[in-house]
C-alpha cells in the first residue's frame, strides 16, 4: 500500500508463530510523546497523478481495497488502536482495526463505513480516512516511580479535504475520489493524539474491553450443555452395555459346562479366534497412530497452557510458537506408539516403520504449507515466509524431530510386543452376511456425527478468529470441549465396534481409527459451507490458500480424532 512510511526504523523482531501466520509489525510514521497534546499534524501528502500509470495502478489498489473493506491494524505498546463505535440495542463494538476507507455505490447506497457520517452521500465515489483522532488512556501508577501506564488507546477514522495540505487545518469536506477522477488526485495524511487519565482500568485487565465486544459467551455456555448432553447419552450407552449385556454374557458363559460350550457359542465369542488377527495395511494404521499421539498430546498441553493464561492474544504468536515446538519435541512418543502397535500386528520392516512415522504425516503438512508458501510468494504477500524460517522449520523437524522418533522407535521395538490373551486360529473364519447398519461404510459415517455435534459451535468461533480478524480468547471453554470431544471420540467408537464385534465382523482395528476420524470429513464440509456462507474471497489464489490450509487443518483433526 502507498501509505506514508516510516523513514530508517527497524523492524520489531518476530517470533515464529507470527512469522507463521504471516503477521509482519511495520514500524510507524505516527510519532507521539508523553501527554504532549497534538491537533491535525501532518504525517506526508501523497499526489496521484492519473495520466502516469504507475500512479494510477497505485491509485487503483487503493479504490480496490476500499472497496473489499481492507483494515489498518495498529499496534500501541502492544495494545490494539481500536475503534469504539454503537451497534444496535445500545451496546458498544470495538474493533482492533479500522477501515482505510468506504465506498457509495452508484445507485447512492453506502457500503460499509460510509454509514457513519452523513457528509458521505456522493454517488459511485470512495471516501478515504485520511485523518485519525488517537485518544490514549493511561493510568498513573501511584506509590511507584514508574511513571504512568498506558490502558487503552482508541481512534476516530475521519476524511478532511485538506485545502491547505502544508499546514493543513482538519476542517471542511470529506477527503472524496470519484471513481471516474482524473487529473491530479492530492491525499494529506494527518492525526491527533490526546492523552486522558482513566483511573479505573488496571494494567492487568487493560484488554478487557476489546474481549468484551467479541462475540459472546452465552452461546458458549448453550453449546457446552448441549455437548455434555452427548457425552452423558453416550457413556450411559457404553455403561449399559458393558455392565449389563456383558455382564449378562460372562455370567452365561460361566455357568455352562464345557461340553455344552462347542455348540451353543454365539456373538462376539465365536470370533475369539479371529479377534488379534493383524489387520491389512498394518504399517499405515500404526504411523498415523503414532502421529496421532503426537498431535494428541501436543493439542492437550497447548490448550492447558492456554487456559492458564500463558498464551493469551498479548503474547502474539503464542500460541504457534509454543504449538510447533511441542510437535518438535513430542517426536518420542510418536515413534514410541507406532513402533508398539506396528510390532504387535507382527511386522517385520521396522526401519521402514521409524521412517514413515517421521517422515508421512510432517511431509505431507510441509508439502501442502510449502505450496501454500509458494502462492504468497508469487503474489507478492507480506505473509509470505522467508527463506531463513522456511530452513529453520526444516532444520527444527529433521535435527530434532526425526532423531528423537527414531530413539521413541527404539524402545518401542526393544519391549516385547502385546501379549494377547487369545490365540489366533490358522484359517481365517468367514465372515457372515452383514445388515446395512453393520456393514463398514455406514457405520464409519454414523460415527462421526456426534463428535462433530460436540464441537462445531466452537469451530465457528476459531475459523472466525482465523479468517476474521477477531480475537480468540476462550480458552477455558475449548479445553473442556477438547475433553468432551476425547470421551465422545472413545465412546462412540467403543459402541460401534461392540455392535460388529456381536455381527461376527471381526476386522475391528482400521474401522475403530476410522469412526471417530470421520469426524475430520465434517469438519471439511463445514469448512467449504463456512466459505461460501460466511467468507467474501475473490480470486484464485485466495480460495486455494484457504483450502490450502483447510486441508492442513483436517489432516492433523483426522490423525487426532483417529
Amino acid at each position: 500500500f502507498d501509505f506514508c512510511q516510516a523513514e530508517g526504523k527497524k523492524r520489531p523482531s518476530e517470533n515464529l508463530g507470527q512469522v507463521l501466520f504471516g503477521e509482519r509489525i511495520e514500524p510507524s510514521p505516527y510519532r507521539f510523546t508523553f501527554n504532549k497534546k497534538e491537533t491535525c499534524k501532518s504525517v506526508c501528502t501523497k499526489t496521484y497523478d492519473t495520466t502516469k500509470p504507475e500512479d494510477k495502478q497505485k491509485l487503483d489498489f487503493l479504490k480496490k481495497s476500499m472497496l473489499l473493506n481492507y483494515q489498518h491494524h495498529w499496534i500501541v505498546d502492544n495494545m490494539p488502536v481500536t475503534w469504539c463505535y454503537d451497534v444496535e440495542d445500545g451496546q458498544r463494538f470495538c474493533n482492533p482495526g479500522f477501515p482505510i476507507g468506504c465506498y457509495i455505490t452508484e445507485d447512492g447506497r453506502p457500503k460499509d463505513a460510509c454509514v457513519i457520517n452523513s457528509e458521505f452521500h456522493e454517488k459511485d465515489t470512495f471516501y478515504i480516512f485520511n485523518h485519525v483522532d488517537i485518544k490514549i488512556y493511561y493510568h498513573v501508577v501511584e506509590n511507584e516511580a514508574l511513571g504512568a501506564r498506558l490502558v487503552a488507546a482508541k481512534l476516530e477514522p475521519k476524511s478532511y479535504k485538506h485545502t491547505h495540505p502544508d499546514n493543513p487545518d482538519c476542517s471542511g469536506v470529506p477527503m472524496d475520489i470519484s471513481n471516474k477522477a482524473s487529473g491530479e488526485v492530492k491525499i494529506a495524511y494527518t492525526y491527533s493524539v490526546t492523552f486522558h487519565e482513566e483511573k479505573n482500568i488496571r494494567w492487568a485487565s487493560r484488554w478487557d474491553y476489546i474481549l468484551e465486544s467479541m462475540p459472546h459467551t452465552h452461546i458458549q455456555w448453550f453449546s457446552i450443555m448441549n455437548s455434555l448432553v452427548i457425552v452423558l447419552f453416550l457413556s450411559g450407552m457404553v455403561a449399559m452395555i458393558m455392565l449389563r449385556t456383558l455382564h449378562k454374557d460372562i455370567a452365561r458363559y460361566n455357568q455352562m459346562d464345557s461340553t455344552e460350550d462347542a455348540q451353543e457359542e454365539f456373538g462376539w465369542k465365536l470370533v475369539h479366534g479371529d479377534i488379534f488377527r493383524p489387520p491389512r495395511k498394518g504399517m499405515l494404521l500404526s504411523v498415523f497412530l503414532g502421529s496421532g499421539t503426537q498431535i494428541l498430546i501436543m493439542t492437550f498441553v497447548t490448550l492447558f497452557f492456554a487456559c492458564l493464561g500463558f498464551l493469551s492474544p498479548a503474547n502474539r504468536g503464542a500460541l504457534m510458537t509454543c504449538a510447533v515446538v511441542l510437535w518438535v519435541l513430542l517426536g518420542t512418543p510418536a515413534g514410541y506408539v507406532a513402533a508398539r502397535f506396528y510390532k504387535s500386528f507382527g511386522g517385520e520392516k521396522w526401519k521402514t516403520n521409524v521412517l514413515l512415522t517421521s517422515f508421512l504425516c510432517p511431509g505431507i503438512v510441509f508439502a501442502d504449507f510449502f505450496i501454500m508458501n509458494l502462492i504468497l510468494w508469487g503474489e507478492g504477500s507480506s505473509a509470505a515466509i522467508p527463506f531463513g524460517t522456511l530452513v529453520a522449520i526444516l532444520a527444527l523437524w529433521f535435527c530434532i524431530s526425526v532423531p528423537l522418533t527414531f530413539i521413541g522407535a527404539y524402545f518401542g521395538f526393544k519391549k516385547n510386543a502385546i501379549e494377547h490373551p487369545v490365540r489366533t486360529n490358522q484359517i481365517p473364519r468367514q465372515i457372515p452376511e452383514q445388515s446395512f447398519y453393520t456393514k463398514p461404510l455406514p457405520g464409519i459415517i454414523m460415527g462421526g456425527i456426534l463428535p462433530f455435534g460436540c464441537i462445531f459451535i466452537q469451530l465457528f468461533f476459531i475459523l472466525n478468529s482465523i479468517w476474521s480478524h477477531q480475537m480468540y480468547y476462550m480458552f477455558g471453554f475449548l479445553f473442556l470441549v477438547f475433553i468432551i470431544l476425547v470421551i465422545t471420540c472413545s465412546e462412540a467408537t467403543v459402541l460401534l465396534c461392540y455392535f460388529h464385534l456381536c455381527a461376527e465382523d471381526y476386522h475391528w482395528q482400521w474401522r475403530s481409527f476410522l469412526t471417530s476420524g470421520f469426524t475430520a470429513v465434517y469438519f471439511l464440509i463445514y469448512a467449504i459451507h463456512y466459505f461460501f456462507s460466511k467468507l467474501q474471497i475473490t480470486g484464485t489464489a485466495s480460495t486455494i490458500l484457504y483450502f490450502g490450509y483447510t486441508m492442513i487443518m483436517v489432516l492433523i483433526f483426522f490423525l487426532f480424532t483417529g
